[in-house]
């Protein structure tokens, strides 16, 4: 009779935590993998595009992807929520779940004001304009594109 040997069992792994005994003793982080493990951008790729853009500052200076990001830094952060202002409170180069990226951060209580009022706005604006009844047509999409080109 042929006893069979179990093979490894296949099981999840429990995910390590964002704060490691490597993390602490972590001075600082690139800040494009900051906003990228704190849950701003999608992708590394865009936190680093926002930075040359101009849409990320820290201390009130135009912060390239390189700039190294420490814990009680003020940041200044623009993408299509709107803008954040936030104070570092941990560093971390991991994407975690998003109730764990929140603690790498505090927002200011103006900050979630004016974009909770700019919600809001939006909401309105859209009630206003609201929606066409059919596509455009091809002249409308010629005419579109020709006012968009001017800009």
């Amino acid at each position: 009779m042929a006893v069979r040997i179990a093979g490894p069992r296949s099981r999840k792994l429990p995910r390590p935590s964002l704060i490691t005994p490597q993390n602490k003793n972590m001075d600082g982080v690139r800040i494009d993998k900051w906003l990228w493990a704190a849950r701003f951008f999608k992708t590394r790729a865009l936190a680093s595009k926002a930075c040359e853009l101009g849409r990320i500052h820290s201390h009130s200076q135009q912060a390239k992807a390189s700039r190294e990001v420490r814990v009680g830094d003020s940041l200044r952060v623009k993408n299509d929520s709107g803008e954040y202002h936030v104070e570092v409170l941990a560093v971390s180069e991991m994407r975690g779940p998003a109730a764990a990226a929140q603690t790498l951060y505090r927002e200011s209580e103006e900050s979630r004001e004016a974009r909770r009022k700019l919600a809001e706005d939006r909401k309105v604006m859209a009630d206003i304009t609201g929606l066409p009844d059919a596509k455009p047509s091809k002249r409308d999409r010629r005419e579109l594109e020709r006012f968009r080109r001017r800009w």
